[in-house]
């Protein structure tokens, strides 16, 4: 029978930061690596991981939560949403996102891909 395995963003695995405006704390527990961005004001995905990414869009399927600040989302048909504290959200491949406000963005992302999210090769 398998120990219980605990973790802390504070002391993450991995830290991946962004071209400017954050980093997302990688920690890998249970066999599944969690995500926790923090998107300084400014952060855009577009101009802070779209040069780490290399495609035109974040092509990553996102579960959220919200800790803190505000984060604007635009799927590539246009369709857009805003969220923020204490929300969850499930943001799918193809989306620009950036940060609404002067407060920084906190998240924590539990989606299926987030081995690779922001992670140069």
């Amino acid at each position: 029978m398998a120990g219980i395995e605990i973790k802390s963003f504070d002391a993450p695995d991995e830290t991946r930061p962004f071209e400017g405006n954050g980093y997302a704390a990688m920690v890998t527990v249970g066999g599944k690596t969690l995500g926790m961005g923090v998107f300084e004001p400014g952060w855009r995905w577009s101009d802070n991981v779209k040069p780490i990414a290399q495609t035109d869009s974040c092509e990553f399927n996102h579960l959220l939560y919200v800790i803190s600040g505000r984060m604007g989302v635009r799927m590539n048909d246009g369709t857009e949403a805003e969220v923020g504290p204490g929300n969850v959200a499930s943001v799918p491949a193809g989306h620009d996102a950036w940060v609404i406000g002067d407060e920084p963005c906190i998240t924590v992302d539990m989606g299926d891909d987030d081995a690779d999210y922001a992670k140069r090769t």
